[in-house]
């Protein structure tokens, strides 16, 4: 067996396959989140996971290639979908590879710990692909359960081939490849059992599928899922069906089809819950089968995995022990990152001093010399002390939690408070993406099946703070809240401060989104399967992979693309003026009667603003401002930076209020690049800007205006 590995982010239509490597077998790799469906594609290809986008869409495709007895296959990793009835853009490209993109085998990966529900999946696909293996994955963890599955009888009660694995043992895999060449080559000829529903459901789709004859176009296999699609009226889908196999069922008078349905049959498909009874008979036929396949035997792992459910997921320790998790992560990062940062940032001074000295003796023009030095090259390097460290240990920390298994927890936890607000529980993930990146969060908005929901999500990651702005709120909270404590009391103190205005930026997010509910985004929330996947042992390597390349460097590359401009602007605005005055100081000052009902000055206001680059320059600018600088001002020892904070009239008031703005203000260019890139409108990246940033400014106002009526 030969294993090696392709890929491309070229995006074509989603209907064929999207990639151009030349190949003998196209293979869909398909399954519900959280079945190793990806470390089974990384095995059979040799690769990690690289990403493109489906034409038109913003949910990510994934290709490699492995050849085996002589013969190359193309396996594309579809996205992990629990269903494909309805029409979230993952259950739509799935659904719609799976049909027309014309694989040759579609292999669906199920997990063997909880086999009953993921046969939903394999159930609907057999409707639409008579070419279809199971995989039977976590066959390891399941033993570990208690769980035992026969899988030849499983194989012949469904018809088609069921080839168990264990997704990290990549010799386990060479039976699935074996089962796949077999399927390819017609060696193996699956017949899937068709589910069968009620008579009632039979009759109507007898009495449909004889009317598709007309339609030489749609194989006679497919009748009967396009008969269910047309009694359930779906749009989307009858659209996919019409342009890709260039009907139109208009001439069927649909309608006079199910007032006969209705006539004859006496089943109203109009007022009838006819998806739920189709799901119905799935479930119930998934029970038979399970109930006969399925051996269990008392296991303590189980036992184990179920005590701490209990107490992860339970009203009263659930939402602390989160809180617990999340404060300790925030101060591992803050502790950690502290002497890397100074290491980074003295390395880059050394390299800025001989810059400056070689600009020198080369008789380069001083003002050229310091734009871009002492702008850019200033700005960039202050970005990658800061930004960096943090990063390389946030991102490992919160994808540990991720492969650990607790990430689904989480959202279970908080899913009754987002069903409130009318959004998904789902939403609590892609913000805790947002506590490391918000760019990263708004990405992973994508795992969201409801497109209100998405935006909904979307627009409101932002009330989290990215790892950028840890940095500000620590110093600040430490210099005026927990100076009267020394050493770890003080780094407690510190953490606690901060966790407290992030849980407020949490509940913000929860009112804005109820707000959108109710107004420009109107609707319920939509109900969703989570999966809660059994505890796993954490793959060390991959999780410094996936953290560091997938996402530490990818983010600090796009804040770099945004920064070095950034510095150039900032440079020029320190350095340019009217009357001796920069146009720095003329800003502030313009600024500054509306800062001060906020409880700030012109200077915040305004380091604030051309912050928006990237939040990790908001203090070096809030320092050069006050010393008078002509360039970012590096101080890294809190009691020199508290002695010209409080030289300049801050106030407990005025660190909680900037506090409050670090959390509750615009997004950085690249989030709002990034939310543009998600949503596909500036509509929603100016409203995304206006929410936290109005929220902040309302917040800081009353706070100020309590301060001075209490205290």
């Amino acid at each position: 067996m030969k294993l090696n590995s392709s890929s491309s982010n070229k995006s074509e239509t989603v209907f064929d396959c999207p990639f151009n490597e030349i190949h003998d077998y196209c293979i869909a790799l398909g399954g519900n989140p959280n079945v190793g469906k990806s470390t089974i594609f990384n095995n059979l290809t040799g690769m990690h996971q690289h990403t493109g986008n489906w034409a038109g869409k913003t949910v990510s495709n994934v290709s490699g290639t492995c050849s085996y007895l002589n013969k190359d296959f193309l396996l594309v990793d579809i996205p992990g979908t629990y269903s494909i009835m309805s029409n979230s853009q993952e259950e739509q490209i799935a659904r719609d590879f799976i049909c027309f993109g014309k694989p040759d085998v579609t292999i669906i990966v199920v997990d063997a710990t909880c086999l009953e529900r993921q046969l939903n999946l394999v159930f609907q696909t057999m409707e639409i692909t008579n070419n279809i293996i199971v995989c039977v994955n976590l066959l390891d963890e399941a033993q570990k359960k208690g769980i035992y599955i026969d899988l030849k009888l499983l194989s012949k009660k469904l018809g088609i081939p069921v080839v168990g694995t264990i997704a990290r043992d990549k010799k386990t895999l060479k039976h699935l490849l074996d089962t796949t060449y077999k399927v390819c080559t017609s060696k193996i000829k699956p017949s899937p059992i068709k589910v069968s529903y009620n008579d009632l459901i039979e009759n109507c789709i007898s009495y449909v599928s004889s009317k598709l004859s007309i339609f030489s176009n749609i194989p006679t296999y497919l009748y009967r899922w396009v008969s269910l699609k047309l009694l359930d009226d779906e749009p989307i889908i009858i659209k996919s069906i019409e342009d890709n196999y260039n009907v139109s069922f208009d001439v069927l008078n649909v309608n006079e089809i199910k007032n006969y349905c209705s006539n004859v049959f006496n089943y109203n498909v109009n007022t009838a819950n006819f998806k739920d009874d189709i799901v119905s008979s799935i479930v119930s036929y998934a029970e038979s089968i399970c109930s006969n396949v399925i051996t269990l035997k008392h296991n303590s792992n189980s036992s184990l995995d179920r005590k701490l459910d209990k107490i992860l997921t339970s009203k009263k320790f659930g939402i602390p022990i989160m809180l617990l998790f999340l404060a300790l992560i925030f101060w591992i990062t803050i502790i950690g990152a502290n002497y890397p940062s100074q290491l980074l940032s003295d390395c880059f001074a050394t390299v800025q001093d001989k810059l400056l000295t070689f600009a020198s003796n080369v008789g380069a023009p001083t003002w050229l010399s310091d734009m871009l030095i002492l702008g850019v090259y200033q700005t960039l390097t202050w970005i990658i002390a800061v930004m960096l460290p943090p990063m390389a240990i946030f991102f490992p920390l919160f994808t540990f939690l991720e492969d650990l298994g607790y990430l689904p927890r989480i959202a279970f936890n908080l899913d009754n408070f987002f069903k409130k607000a009318c959004t998904s529980g789902k939403q609590m993930i892609t913000m805790c993406m947002g506590f490391g990146c918000n760019a990263c969060g708004v990405t992973g908005c994508r795992i969201i099946d409801s497109p209100r929901e998405r935006l909904i999500a979307i627009l409101t990651n932002s009330f989290v703070p990215c790892n950028g702005r840890y940095p500000f709120l620590i110093t600040i909270a430490t210099i005026f809240i927990a100076s009267q404590f020394t050493g770890f009391g003080a780094s407690i103190l510190a953490t606690l401060s901060v966790v407290i205005v992030i849980v407020l930026g949490i509940l913000m997010s929860l009112i804005i989104s109820k707000i959108l509910s109710h107004t420009i985004l109107k609707g319920i929330p939509s109900s969703f399967v989570l999966e809660l996947p059994p505890y796993r042992k954490p793959q060390f390597g991959k999780i410094i992979i996936r953290s560091i390349l997938d996402r530490t460097i990818f983010v600090l590359s796009r804040a770099l693309a945004v920064a070095a401009p950034a510095g150039l602007v900032i440079w020029l605005f320190a350095n340019i003026g009217f009357n001796g005055v920069s146009l720095l100081n003329i800003i502030a000052n313009f600024l500054n009667p509306f800062a001060k009902l906020m409880g700030l000055d012109g200077y915040i206001l305004t380091a604030f603003i051309l912050g928006i680059p990237a939040n990790e320059i908001v203090l070096p600018l809030i320092l050069m401002c006050y010393l008078g600088g002509n360039s970012l001002t590096n101080i890294s020892d809190n009691f020199a930076i508290g002695s010209i904070l409080i030289n300049n009239g801050w106030t407990l008031l005025t660190a909680i209020n900037v506090m409050i703005f670090t959390v509750l203000h615009f997004p950085c260019t690249t989030t709002l690049l990034t939310i543009k890139k998600e949503s596909g409108s500036w509509k929603w990246t100016l409203i995304a800007f206006l929410l936290p940033t109005v929220c902040g400014i309302a917040i800081c106002m009353c706070t100020n205006i309590l301060f001075s009526l209490f205290i």
